[in-house]
């Protein structure tokens, strides 16, 4: 999403869809955030513009925002139909549109549906293609970049969990680091052997005028604490690397 973020220009708006307590920080780009929810949070930064609305129903002008973030956001939607339909409605016609979601059909998002007793996700994408032509349609921008997304099953680390620790979550290592640290090894050297996709989470879409290339090269290396993803090139030559957000010790595995 940054590649659109960090080309916005002060004056301009960009709509975070869905975001909770936000999907990026503020600081990531200069056009003016807005945040959208249909819940409040709890524990809003001071100074963030938040809105409560659901998102077949934003109480925006037409055209008014030069991008939208729909960070892991669109498979929470009751009407996506209507989601789609808002968010090409208040793009601009020269806007930018990035949209992540999980792909129903993995591992990764199998696990989380099976411990989170659903997790909020009534809808299923199970096909790049088929997502981007549906997004496509919808909202009149073209598709212009499609990323494949890897997880490090983050959501397990007992770090980042309810209290208390849900007891399913005992089932798949209790959430301790040093299992997902395992799990991150083990998926990635499978996938590479035998062309499975247990490392996989799911697609960044990037719809739209975008302003600079978008590196569309599958990120394997994902942090287990926060799940930030680092290209393989910037971390060559470790057998361990700490992640730049939270300075968590991960597996590194070449691209």
């Amino acid at each position: 999403m940054y590649e659109i973020l960090e080309k916005l220009k002060a004056g301009s708006f960009v709509l975070d869809l869905g975001c909770d307590e936000g999907s990026f920080p503020s600081s990531a780009t200069a056009a003016s955030v807005i945040r959208v929810d249909r819940d409040r949070p709890s524990n809003l930064s001071s100074g963030t513009s938040f809105v409560q609305a659901a998102a077949a129903r934003l109480p925006f002008a037409d055209h008014c925002f030069a991008a939208v973030i729909s960070n892991h956001s669109l498979e929470h939607f009751d009407d996506c139909t209507g989601a789609l339909a808002e968010i090409g409605r208040i793009l601009a016609p020269n806007g930018a549109l990035f949209v992540a979601v999980p792909d129903a059909s993995t591992l990764t998002d199998k696990i989380y549906r099976w411990l989170a007793r659903g997790g909020g996700h009534v809808n299923a994408f199970t096909s790049a293609a088929e997502t981007a032509s549906l997004i496509e349609r919808s909202v009149g921008m073209p598709c212009v970049a499609t990323k494949v997304l890897c997880s490090s099953l983050s959501f397990l680390n007992r770090r980042n969990s309810p209290r208390p620790i849900p007891k399913r979550l005992w089932l798949l290592g209790g959430g301790y680091e040093w299992s997902l640290f395992l799990y991150v090894w083990c998926s990635r050297r499978l996938d590479r052997l035998l062309g499975t996709r247990t490392s996989v989470y799911g697609w960044a879409f990037y719809f739209g005028k975008i302003d600079q290339p978008v590196d569309t090269d599958t990120w394997i290396n994902v942090c287990i604490r926060c799940g930030s993803g680092c290209p393989a090139s910037s971390l060559t030559g470790l057998r361990i690397w700490h992640c730049p957000s939270c300075n968590t010790a991960n597996p590194f595995i070449e691209g």
